[in-house]
């Protein structure tokens, strides 16, 4: 095999593709590999309370158990083992482990594309928040969080037009610094109109977000009707924002009360019922791998 010298044509990775489309595979890849790293530690502490609870024999156990129940009602890993470890331990003994639960109906939801009433996962139902919030505000770049139950504040769940830097600094927020984080706190709508002369954020908040080209922003938290705030969608806008209108304001509120109506719902509901199911599996995987008792 001979070298190839400086006349000879090289085959390189990837040669014939689009480069533009090849770097986008290989931003989603990090995004990607960054979600797993983010979530990676939240899931080995969840695997680490199922192999002792249920005296499994390994991780890899715990999180078969895990994704299975995942599976089952389409939830996401991160989201059921943050479930898993802030939820009271069941009573082992006991094939349910929320006997006293009362089942309610799911709530209903005006803003889901036409067709899509009978597959509302969460994940659709964040989008379609999402989406309804870009129409109402009028601009394309925006993010939804949901309460983080773990750390508190709110995580990055969903997001559109905004960059990767951006998604990064954000994607966990805490009790002050953003517009979000005061909407969460007063459960009320914020404008920001100038996001360069706004004293709600932060500095490096607000470098952050101008780096992005977001120029203003208008912040709905996603509130349960107890009053709690569940959740925010954000829109952004790479020019000043004029004040919304009346109608725009309560269209934006509804949204808000509809949403955090659904996502109260799917905690004690959906979740609840990944767990309890995780807990019956847990339970049969401990019968399985208990030694068989030998007479003497």
């Amino acid at each position: 095999m001979t070298a190839a010298g400086p006349g000879t044509a090289r085959e390189t990775p990837g040669e014939g593709t689009d480069p533009d489309d090849e770097l986008t595979r290989l931003r989603g890849e990090v995004r990607a590999l960054r979600a797993r790293v983010r979530a990676y530690p939240l899931i080995s502490q969840a695997q680490g309370m199922l192999q002792e609870r249920y005296a499994l024999p390994d991780a890899d156990a715990a999180f078969t158990l895990m994704r299975r129940a995942s599976q089952r009602f389409n939830v996401k890993m991160r989201t059921l083992a943050g479930a898993l470890v802030t939820t009271v331990r069941p009573d082992e003994r006991t094939a349910v482990w929320f006997p006293r639960r009362v089942r309610h109906p799911e709530p209903a939801l005006g803003f889901l594309p036409p067709g899509t009433e009978g597959a509302r996962s969460r994940g659709a139902v964040l989008a379609a928040v999402l989406d309804r919030t870009l129409d109402v505000v009028g601009t394309g770049m925006g993010n939804v969080q949901t309460v983080d139950r773990v750390r508190g504040g709110l995580r990055m769940e969903r997001h559109t037009g905004l960059s990767e830097e951006f998604v990064d600094f954000f994607e966990h927020v805490g009790a002050d610094g953003t517009s979000c984080a005061r909407a969460a706190r007063d459960l009320s709508q914020v404008t920001v109109r100038d996001v360069e002369s706004d004293p709600v954020f932060s500095e490096p908040a607000r470098e952050a977000i101008l780096a992005a080209g977001s120029r203003a922003c208008h912040s709905v938290p996603l509130t349960t009707s107890a009053g709690h705030c569940v959740g925010m969608v954000s829109a952004h806008a790479d020019r000043p924002l004029p004040e919304l209108d009346r109608t725009r304001i309560e269209a934006l509120d509804a949204l808000g009360a509809q949403a955090g109506r659904w996502l109260a719902w799917y905690e004690r509901t959906v979740l609840l019922d990944a767990l309890e199911y995780l807990h019956a599996l847990g339970r049969e995987s401990r019968g399985a791998h208990r030694p068989a008792h030998r007479p003497a």
